[in-house]
């Protein structure tokens, strides 16, 4: 699997799941991190993963 943070690939280092607000927490999708109050805001959506 590719690290989606580094071009690597993934060593399991969670650093994906932490909370770009506090580095101390998990991101628990809140979506704090992109309600800033600018008119425009975009998500890149590059995987859908579910279980067959």
């Amino acid at each position: 699997m590719e690290c989606v943070l580094y071009d690597r690939e993934c060593i399991n280092c969670g650093e994906c799941d932490m909370c770009d607000l506090d580095p101390n927490k998990v991101c628990d999708n809140c979506g704090r991190c992109i309600d800033t109050g600018s008119e425009y805001r975009a998500i890149k959506i590059t995987e859908i993963k579910t279980e067959e």
